[in-house]
């Protein structure tokens, strides 16, 4: 995908020979005399860069800083000054900008600039085309069912907050799915979302995957590792499977959670976070405490809320939604055109218990996509295990 910059410099010469310099290197342009158009300019053109004069017939060009700062996507800005403007260019870079190159200049100096802005707006991309894929994730799980409902009404009002949460459910019901909602429609969206599955990390490094370590700390530690809850910092922490974490690890986590702060492995410096931290379990928790299984003092500091998501069984009338979500993901995926699904069909899902949830129903919709030849899918084309249990 190609760069857009906008060329703010009233001079006719300089702006021709960056024109000319910047098509070289295949950019897009949009040049402008005057701060007037440029304003106008911003307001009707996707732009990437901008490249910004100071001087200008109508203006001070740092004026333009002010309108840059309300776009949502606040394109990166270089300032072009003669060399008694530095202080202003200082200023300006307080006030948002991103660089200043003093005129007359090289363009290698500009094209130093321009990566740095580059690797900005590629970055910028990058997190809103994963934002974009997690919000098509969450439609995995969303519905109109009043069960559903309710669990999304929990999530928001969740999501306003920091406080710690506990997910509950049935493996494959989209505990994940649901952090990700609190986390991208709360105050902490734009900082770190770290999800770790204990049940996949080994006792005897889950203290170094949570905390971390330092150099030298154990035999294999070759080099400082910072550990989860640091990655996490001043954003959430999700926690999935927490019933599998050790219960040594759990004292741990605790007084983590208390303090806000924590040491790596083998070291002797506080490191202090600011975490939330949302759990998830396909286990009865407070029946593991009853146990003795599970810590009943970390039990209640995460627990600070508790939503239960219901099994795919609960809410059998989000199947229809939920194929039809499958179906246009899979047709993409797959470079393939299916339009619809069979009353029979769509019957036959319904009347399944799907004990694997919507992880389940989502492999069924793909294995029957992989078989289908035909625009419709037909309940031939449904798993045995599903048609079976559609004929009993």
């Amino acid at each position: 995908m190609s760069i857009t910059i906008m060329i703010v410099e009233d001079e006719e010469n300089a702006r021709k020979n960056i024109s000319e310099f910047l098509i070289t290197k295949n950019y897009e342009l949009v040049p402008c005399e005057t701060l007037h158009q440029a304003k106008t300019c911003l307001k009707t053109n996707p732009i990437d860069i901008v490249l910004l004069d100071v001087f200008l017939p109508d203006g001070n060009g740092t004026e333009l800083l002010y309108d840059i700062a309300q776009l949502p996507y606040r394109p990166p800005t270089i300032l072009l000054t003669a060399a008694d403007d530095i202080q202003i260019a200082v200023d300006a870079m307080k006030n948002g900008a991103l660089d200043f190159i003093g005129k007359p200049f090289e363009f290698s100096r500009l094209q130093q600039a321009l990566q740095k802005a580059e690797e900005i707006v590629m970055l910028r991309r990058e997190v809103a085309q994963y934002r974009r894929a997690q919000q098509e994730d969450l439609k995995f799980v969303l519905g109109n069912s009043s069960e559903f409902n309710k669990v999304i009404s929990q999530a928001k009002r969740t999501a306003k907050t920091s406080i710690n949460v506990m997910i509950s459910g049935e493996s494959g019901s989209g505990k994940e799915v649901v952090a990700r909602y609190i986390f991208t429609n709360g105050p902490r969206a734009s900082k770190p979302f770290i999800a770790v599955n204990c049940a996949a990390i080994q006792s005897t490094i889950f203290e170094s995957e949570l905390f971390g370590h330092e150099e030298g700390a154990f035999s294999s530690a070759n080099k400082k590792k910072p550990g989860l809850m640091e990655q996490a910092d001043t954003g959430i922490l999700f926690l999935d499977e927490i019933s599998s974490m050790p219960l040594d690890i759990q004292v741990k986590l605790l007084r983590a959670i208390e303090e806000k702060a924590f040491y790596r492995v083998g070291g002797t410096k506080l490191i202090k976070v600011d975490v939330q931290i949302l759990a998830a379990s396909n286990r009865d928790l407070k029946k593991m405490v009853d146990n003795g299984e599970f810590r009943q003092d970390l039990y209640y500091r995460l627990n600070v809320v508790e939503i239960n998501v219901p099994t795919l069984k609960e809410r059998k009338e989000d199947i229809p939604e939920l194929v039809g979500f499958f179906i246009n993901k899979f047709n993409m995926e797959m470079g393939m055109n299916v339009s619809d699904i069979s009353p029979l069909a769509m019957e036959a899902l319904k009347a399944y218990s799907w004990p694997g949830n919507i992880r389940e129903l989502s492999n069924a919709i793909e294995r029957a996509m992989l078989f289908c030849d035909d625009p419709v899918l037909d309940l031939g084309h449904l798993p045995d295990y599903v048609f079976k249990t559609k004929q009993a």
